[in-house]
């Protein structure tokens, strides 16, 4: 596989520097990535440069994800407006380990191939550097006007909305330079990949490279992923998409990709997938001729999904959906675990009741007007009852005189009605 025409047609290359597809057919090569270990979870945000990794591992040659512990604590000033929170280093190597056991869900750290993925963190060879060898060693190799001409510092001093720049952020560029001269001289790196507003960075560290080592290195960057409608990828109302299932469930994540428009889901599908091109122009084909079904959509949530949590979670992801949307089973719905049964009837009514109300049973109509008020009169709940209007928990309600107890109960707490097709109210029992 060659490496640079793979992410090509993919659409995954903004900027690449002469020679660099040249040097991969000579070689097996190692690159890396750099991660902002601020969190303790990978979002969708740092897919792209992940699904590098992958793709470059893929292609026989060694991944390196570059734990930026030492730049987490100063801040790249790239495409931002301040400065961000500085980390103490328990936290660093916190989450390092959580970035790592997500990480191996897409490269392999464990082989004993040549090509085995590395994780490295630059705290470990930044600490002990003092500033005095700093300025001495690295710094007196750049000049400010060689810093000062990078987009990344040019934008922020110049931004009107920017209250400057801490001489810390704008020393960033070296901090990130001489990273790449580091694993350049101990782990023969000779390319870093990153987002297009990493290049000044990213070339930076070529140029170190050059006049410290007098070697050559490359540089390649991937577009900033945005979506159709000018919104910021990866960011729902409740915030960022997180891999971690415990910040957004399965379900959520899901939910997510099969949510994307058409034009954006065209794109998706090439970037964040290793579906290969011609099962891609296919699915593109059948979307067109058939945009309501959402051909591209499904997949794209299916392929994503499965990579990132497991077949599991996506099978449940699935049924969730269709019992939201009316099509699923009691047995579906008894399935859920809490956090996927929250996420999907997030937003609808909810009352609370005490579990002692349930000890003895009680009466459908006294526990849907007087416990948990989802009707307004018992007149009304009888009618929608003989009706056949009204589901307990996915099962038709068929008699007045039906008697709810704790076996009703979903996961020990929840009790779900439901009035006619779409109408949900969710009964959490304290």
């Amino acid at each position: 596989m060659n490496f640079v025409k793979e992410l090509s047609w993919r659409g995954m290359i903004h900027d690449v520097m002469p020679g660099t597809e040249d040097h991969f057919e000579k070689e097996m090569t190692s690159a890396y990535v750099g991660i902002d270990p601020t969190a303790d979870s990978l979002h969708i945000g740092h897919l792209v440069g992940v699904m590098m990794l992958k793709h470059l591992q893929r292609a026989g040659h060694k991944p390196i994800a570059l734990v930026g512990g030492a730049t987490g604590m100063i801040g790249d000033p790239s495409m931002k407006s301040q400065e961000r929170n500085l980390l103490d280093e328990d936290t660093l190597r916190h989450n390092q380990d959580c970035l790592k056991r997500q990480l191996s869900k897409f490269l392999d750290f464990d082989s004993n191939e040549p090509n085995a993925a590395l994780m490295v963190n630059n705290y470990d060879w930044m600490k002990s550097f003092t500033f005095l060898e700093f300025i001495r060693d690295v710094g007196k190799h750049i000049t400010v006007n060689y810093m000062m001409s990078k987009d990344s510092v040019k934008k922020r001093i110049s931004s009107e909305s920017s209250s400057g720049m801490s001489f810390t952020e704008f020393t960033y560029q070296l901090v990130q330079g001489y990273d790449f001269l580091y694993l350049y001289q101990n782990y023969d790196c000779k390319l870093q990949m990153g987002g297009s507003d990493q290049w000044g960075n990213i070339t930076t560290g070529t140029e170190l490279i050059r006049r410290i080592a007098g070697g050559t290195a490359f540089a390649m960057t991937c577009p900033l992923i945005t979506k159709a409608d000018g919104g910021k990828f990866g960011k729902t109302e409740s915030g960022n998409v997180w891999l971690d299932p415990e910040k957004t469930s399965p379900y959520e994540f899901y939910q997510f990709w099969l949510n994307t428009s058409d034009e954006d889901a065209e794109k998706y599908i090439k970037i964040f997938t290793l579906l290969g091109q011609e099962e891609i122009s296919d699915l593109v084909t059948q979307h067109r001729e058939a945009p309501h079904q959402r051909v591209l959509q499904k997949r794209l949530a299916e392929e994503v999904t499965i990579m990132v949590h497991s077949r599991d979670d996506y099978n449940m992801a699935v049924e969730a959906s269709q019992i939201l949307f009316g099509q699923g089973t009691a047995e579906q719905l008894r399935k859920l675990n809490e956090k996927t049964l929250i996420s999907v009837f997030d937003g609808v009514p909810h009352f609370e009741i005490a579990k002692a109300d349930l000890e003895n049973g009680v009466n459908i109509v006294d526990l849907l007007t007087e416990k948990a008020p989802v009707f307004p009169s018992k007149g009304e709940t009888r009618r929608t009852i003989q009706s056949n209007g009204l589901s307990i928990n996915k099962e038709r309600v068929v008699s007045v005189d039906q008697v709810i107890d704790q076996t009703a109960l979903l996961g020990d707490r929840y009790i779900l009605a439901q009035k006619g097709k779409k109408n949900y109210y969710l009964i959490i029992v304290r």
